[in-house]
């Protein structure tokens, strides 16, 4: 039964007050919306039974009930706790089956009397039986967030209905409320005519300031608001119908305040719209508490890593992308060594403390792109995504004689990594303290299919590694082979990094309608003299691990600019177009990054406009907001920005909407199927469609065949890159290319 729930998960509680906030945003009157909110927040949050005491208008002093569910238990009249604390403002909580039998056979855990209050205003108690887990846990912190939007919708909605006498309502309104009232004259500037004292104290603007300048709500606005803003409100002032919108300010003393602006439109005697009247109420608290729901979800409130729900997830996500690219997974379980002596010896803040710290070390031991999560008590997990699979030599020095799939070697030297990482003591409370840890390791598709079969083998090899001794790691099962004498990956690495083993390739991209020229793509190849020439895929990972891609990608630049050099001595300079290059995460996050690259093409003479730096989708994503940074500065020096295999990654469009993108290139796993199937097809028109209306081009990658070619004009796709049209050449052949192309026609594929 309800009443017996204990401890809901915080997917549940997070609908529930979702529900509750959206309930009270649709609610047409005070006692409609509260009964309705009630209803869901007890069906939502597993109470057994809820009431809402309001404060009486008339009666001063006392409580009427303004809702119940599913219904009083006690008449018209409140109980001592409820009055208790309407008195006092504080929140009361009681266990009745310490002295209440017959409740705790009925399935009562906790009875609990919670304030809506507004700032120091108690207007009303939220009481209820069944919440699960007290004061301290995660049902509690639900219950408080209803009753805080519970008490933002009475303080809303007694001002809107015209509860309070005059005087009051004045008073509350124009005074007393934390809400901006205003008056707008329908012009092309949106002057105001009035606006209310309040605007002094939640934004820092004195309201002579803001009727003088009209401009200064516009620029006031949160960046990431103010164009939805600016649009919302000129289309509800234009309709003439009242409207309601949410939006951020950056007040004067740099704090966001959240609105949510509340707006009627007045016709003049022809009847057109000729004024608009509104209120912006200040609901920052209640966003915060939202917000803070929601992260609580989805990350441990201790060391703020994500949780094993969010892991999990993400492990899900990156599964796809592995099966859908060939590539391989890796989950490491990670277990402090005789963490419960910390505790015992030195209390559980220090081992608070300890985690805190141990937390931070393992998200410096790995890379940018992989996920450090917390499991629970001394328990990690770590998420290596997107890694090359395939045979290679063993990428560890000490070892030569042995060979490994590529995959084992990433996951052993980021578990190696992990363990050097802890072995610098910790400070913890002014004592200095050691902590080891023993790491299990598991792999996709090595070791399992899904992802609990992962999370499991990885449980198992940790315990393998803790049985075997402290301080160490173990695989899953023992994927090596021998490598025929070959020099280790890492070696070769080394050696090419140092004699430059480098070639760029340069792949077409063409206007897809006319198949003209329209640039290149520059594309690397390792030329191992032992083994060919190697796709980056196979070994750029590993340079990121070695610290070796600043170099690599200083060659790649270098012989970019060569390259156009010569091009432009043979008379090719305009007819090549635009020069893209690819950026690893690493190279993305180096200091001075676009100031070194402008400076190379400004020696070279080569024009900033020209050059296209590419970026994956999910390197973008990993830290969006320094991502954003970075790419704005190198838009700011002239250079184009596109977004590489989009849709391969966890874009949030967002973030991606005020990202400095000019282009949005399509993987080539969905261009693959555009032809023989409907839901590729209809992914990429909407991935060409959203570019599109981003004001950002999108470009297709691995066009192939004719049929293809076809859906993406039809599609409007612009621009394409494929075997239909070139392999990836090198530099010297590119003229020769173009000059056997059709004019206006491009190469016969």
């Amino acid at each position: 039964m309800p009443g017996t729930s204990r401890g809901l998960d915080g997917d549940r509680r997070l609908a529930a007050v979702r529900a509750v906030g959206r309930a009270l945003s649709e609610a047409a009157g005070l006692d409609e919306g509260t009964s309705e909110a009630l209803g869901l927040a007890a069906g939502g949050l597993g109470w057994r039974r809820a009431a809402v005491w309001l404060r009486d208008e008339v009666a001063v002093g006392s409580l009427r009930l303004a809702a119940a569910w599913p219904e009083p238990s006690n008449g018209q009249v409140a109980g001592p706790r409820a009055r208790r604390a309407a008195a006092t403002g504080a929140a009361s909580w009681s266990r009745p089956e310490a002295r209440d039998a017959a409740a705790a056979g009925a399935g009562v855990a906790v009875e609990a009397s919670i304030p809506i209050a507004a700032g120091e205003e108690v207007l009303g108690v939220l009481d209820v039986e069944g919440a699960g887990d007290g004061p301290a846990g995660g049902d509690a912190e639900a219950l408080v967030a209803v009753a805080a939007q519970l008490a933002l919708f009475v303080k809303e909605r007694r001002a809107a209905d015209g509860l309070h006498e005059v005087a009051l309502r004045y008073r509350t309104l124009v005074e007393q409320i934390p809400a901006i009232t205003y008056s707008d004259v329908v012009d092309e500037a949106m002057t105001t005519t009035y606006i209310s004292p309040q605007v002094q104290t939640l934004l820092g603007v004195a309201p002579q300031e803001w009727i003088d300048d009209p401009d200064l709500w516009r620029r006031l606005l949160h960046p990431d608001d103010r164009d939805r803003a600016i649009e919302e409100y000129l289309l509800g002032r234009d309709r003439g119908e009242p409207f309601v919108y949410e939006y951020r300010m950056v007040a004067r003393d740099g704090r966001v305040v959240w609105f949510r602006d509340d707006a009627v439109v007045l016709p003049g005697a022809d009847g057109r719209p000729a004024s608009v009247h509104g209120v912006m109420l200040d609901i920052t608290e209640r966003r915060r508490a939202e917000e803070e729901v929601a992260f609580l979800a989805y990350h441990d409130p201790l060391t703020g890593l994500p949780n094993r729900a969010m892991f999990e997830e993400l492990l899900g996500l990156a599964l796809a992308r592995a099966r859908r690219n060939d590539l391989a997974v890796a989950v490491l379980f990670l277990d402090l060594d005789d963490f419960k002596l910390v505790n015992d010896g030195l209390g559980h803040a220090a081992g608070d403390e300890l985690l805190r710290q141990v937390a931070v070390r393992l998200g410096g031991a790995t890379r940018a792109t992989d996920v450090v999560a917390r499991q629970g008590g001394d328990e990690f997990l770590l998420l290596l995504a997107d890694l090359d699979r395939g045979p290679a030599a063993a990428a560890v020095p000490f070892r030569p004689d042995e060979g490994t799939p590529c995959e084992v070697e990433m996951a052993e030297s980021v578990a190696r990594r992990v363990l050097e990482a802890l072995r610098a003591p910790f400070t913890v409370g002014g004592r200095e303290v050691f902590a080891s840890a023993s790491v299990g390791v598991s792999l996709f598709p090595l070791d399992a299919r899904d992802g609990d079969t992962l999370m499991k083998n990885a449980d198992v090899a940790m315990y393998r590694s803790k049985n075997a001794g402290p301080g160490g790691f173990a695989m899953f099962a023992d994927h090596r082979s021998d490598a025929g004498g070959q020099l280790s990956l890492a070696t070769r690495l080394r050696r090419a990094v140092q004699q430059q083993h480098w070639e760029l390739h340069y792949q077409p991209i063409v206007d897809l309608r006319s198949r003209d020229l329209v640039g290149v793509e520059a594309l690397l190849r390792w030329h191992d003299p032992s083994g060919g020439l190697i796709a980056p895929g196979e070994f750029i990972p590993l340079a990121e691990e070695m610290g070796l891609i600043e170099a690599i990608g200083d060659w790649v630049l270098e012989e970019l600019c060569r390259q156009a050099e010569e091009w432009r001595a043979g008379g090719m300079d305009g007819s090549v177009g635009s020069v893209g290059f690819n950026l690893s995460p690493r190279q993305l996050w180096q200091p001075d990054l676009a100031q070194k690259i402008a400076l190379r093409l400004r020696s070279a003479d080569l024009e900033p406009g020209r050059v296209v730096v590419e970026v994956t989708e999910s390197t973008a994503m990993t830290d969006p907001d320094r991502t954003q940074r970075i790419l704005r500065d190198l838009s700011a020096r002239g250079l184009r920005i596109a977004i590489d295999d989009f849709g391969t990654g966890y874009s949030s469009l967002a973030r991606l909407k005020h990202m400095p993108v000019d282009m949005l290139k399509i993987d080539r796993s969905f261009v693959r199927d555009v032809a023989d199937g409907r839901d590729a097809g209809a992914m990429v028109d909407a991935m060409i469609q959203l570019a599109l209306r981003l004001e950002m081009t999108p470009v297709a990658e691995g066009v192939e065949t004719e049929a293809q070619w076809r859906f993406l004009v039809e599609h409007g796709c612009p621009l394409g890159q494929g075997y239909l049209f070139a392999r990836p050449m090198h530099g010297a052949e590119v003229p020769a290319w173009r000059a056997s192309t059709q004019p206006g026609g491009g190469p016969k594929p």
